[in-house]
């Protein structure tokens, strides 16, 4: 028996370590981006600031260089997330409700979809994009990306329809309500957390897309920040990392903004609370 302890013992020491030692490989660019953002000569090397200055954000803060490339990235990402997330609770509630042997070849091809690469179909896109007019257009560039992460949303949607009890729907149709009424109006707020992390997937994947916008903004002043980046790495080989360390500090805020705003809601779970009773 104290061998078996011991034992035990010393795989969780071992566990523990690795753990460790991953969160440190993880923690140290976090670290680094803090550090740097705050020190005026700033390099690749991990070391205290002195003098502490904020000159970095001084330089950063400007209109072409953050803040129209973030409204940009808010327009584009916003309409991204709303538009997929509606068209993937529309996609998603006759796949959760309805029976049929065309139900789960549909989900099988919708996974495949997930797998494609987005390199190799941009190419063809771009193409067709520049057929159509919709190269250079905002409008043309929310529809890219909600297209491209429509596929998974759907499955994330449709995993947390079947959730919600379908008595509370047979309910709003003896009250008369349409199909339409009973799903913007019982089902999805009953499911707020699958909408909430549906949402949060979204809006976190596209706002660090860089190549699609690369390719289909040409723009200087449509650019979204995560392409914007790009102003601080000068010729030869010469970075501003104390001014990248502190753009990267602004970027990733709305995310985590986001991010605490529905966190409260997505562990909360389902608000059912007694509405099957009675």
């Amino acid at each position: 028996m104290p061998r078996f302890r011991t034992r035990r013992t010393r795989h969780r020491l071992a566990a523990d370590a690795a753990l460790t030692a991953v969160a440190a490989a993880f923690a140290l660019p976090l670290v680094w981006l803090v550090l740097a953002s705050v020190d005026g000569g700033a390099g690749l090397s991990v070391r205290t600031p002195s003098p502490v200055t904020s000159e970095n954000f001084s330089a950063v803060l400007t209109d072409e260089i953050t803040f129209t490339p973030m409204l940009n990235s808010l327009v584009l990402c916003g309409g991204a997330t709303a538009l997929t997330v509606a068209c993937a609770a529309l996609a998603a509630y006759p796949l959760s409700r309805f029976r049929s042997r065309l139900v789960r070849p549909y989900l099988l091809t919708v996974l495949f979809a997930t797998c494609l690469p987005i390199t190799a179909i941009m190419v063809p896109v771009y193409g067709l994009f520049v057929r159509v007019n919709l190269i250079d257009t905002m409008g043309g560039t929310i529809l890219f990306l909600s297209a491209a992460q429509l596929p998974f949303v759907i499955w994330l949607m449709k995993n947390f329809m079947d959730a919600v009890p379908r008595t509370l729907e047979e309910a709003a149709w003896t009250d008369g309500a349409g199909w339409l009424r009973t799903l913007t109006g019982v089902v999805l707020p009953l499911m707020g957390p699958g909408v909430g992390v549906a949402a949060v997937y979204c809006f976190a994947l596209m706002w660090g897309n860089f190549f699609v916008p690369f390719l289909l903004l040409l723009s200087p002043d449509q650019l979204p920040a995560s392409v914007t980046v790009f102003t601080f790495f000068g010729n030869y080989g010469q970075v501003a990392y104390g001014q990248l360390a502190a753009f990267s500090i602004l970027y990733s805020t709305p995310v985590v903004l986001l991010y605490a705003l529905v966190s409260r809601r997505i562990g909360g779970g389902f608000a059912l609370g007694g509405a099957v009773k009675g």
